[in-house]
């Protein structure tokens, strides 16, 4: 999942997210796992005012799947957590929803913008994949060079408003023996997911097949590997494919905003 115009792996992780957001407003069209060590990835969902509160409503009731990390008011295209960046151009890629379906997946969303969107900002679990990799717990879709698997599980979330839809989860298969390594170091940051909601038997969340992800790209699971699932931050995407909202802009799943904020802001002790 590489473009000829990516630069080598050591480079993207140590780009600053500046470099990074303008590399992406430049073409680059790559999922982000492994980018910019150090600082926080997020989920991005755009949506009229007009359903900005129930959707803050939704991310309050269901705080797993939807840590918010910022909320951009109506119009607004920048923030603190991406001083100087453009969230119209800033992500690799896109996805628009109209009245609850997906119509496109471009590289920028200037000419779907409106002036009423409001933008929220949600944790996402490659947040705190450097921590698994500096405690020498492997992450598949990283060493597979893949984008990361997804999944729509049977969980439903709590409602809000016109808002509902399931759970979705991303999977990475973790060695058995460091399972109980990996719930801790995740646990550790609640602001992006947190610790896995799910381990082992994936039919219990009503998954069929982990070769057949519903976003991103299937992984090789290791014989010693137990499939670890954490709440993603698709969820919201769901929620507006099940609401018919009449415009959302959200990331492509697995192609996120590199935000300016610390990974260490998002730790707990």
């Amino acid at each position: 999942m590489t473009s000829s115009a990516d630069s080598p792996p050591a480079a993207n992780v140590t780009m600053t997210p500046a470099d990074a957001r303008a590399a992406f407003r430049g073409g680059r069209v790559v999922p982000t796992a492994g980018y910019c060590a150090g600082f926080a990835q997020a989920n991005l969902l755009a949506v009229p005012a007009d359903y900005a509160f129930e959707m803050l409503l939704f991310a309050q009731r269901n705080p797993k799947s939807c840590p918010v990390l910022g909320v951009l008011e109506a119009g607004a295209v920048s923030s603190e957590l991406l001083a100087g960046g453009d969230i119209r151009t800033d992500i690799p890629r896109y996805r628009i929803y109209h009245d609850g379906d997906l119509t496109a997946e471009p590289t920028d969303v200037l000419s779907e913008w409106r002036e009423d969107l409001v933008s929220f900002l949600i944790g996402c679990s490659f947040t705190f994949e450097a921590a698994l990799l500096t405690n020498d717990v492997p992450v598949a879709h990283i060493e597979q060079d893949v984008n990361v698997p997804m999944y729509r599980t049977s969980v439903p979330t709590v409602p809000a408003g016109r808002f509902s839809g399931p759970l979705v989860v991303s999977m990475r298969p973790i060695p058995a023996d460091r399972v109980a390594d990996a719930v801790r170091i995740t646990a550790r940051y609640p602001s992006v997911h947190g610790a896995p909601v799910h381990i082992g038997e994936p039919g219990a969340l009503g998954i069929a097949d982990l070769g057949q992800p519903d976003f991103g790209d299937p992984v090789e699971i290791a014989p010693d590997s137990i499939p670890v699932f954490w709440a993603c931050g698709v969820t919201p995407q769901a929620a507006v494919m099940a609401s018919g909202t009449p415009l959302a802009i959200a990331h492509a799943p697995g192609y996120m905003l590199i935000t300016d904020a610390r990974d260490a802001a998002y730790q707990i002790p």
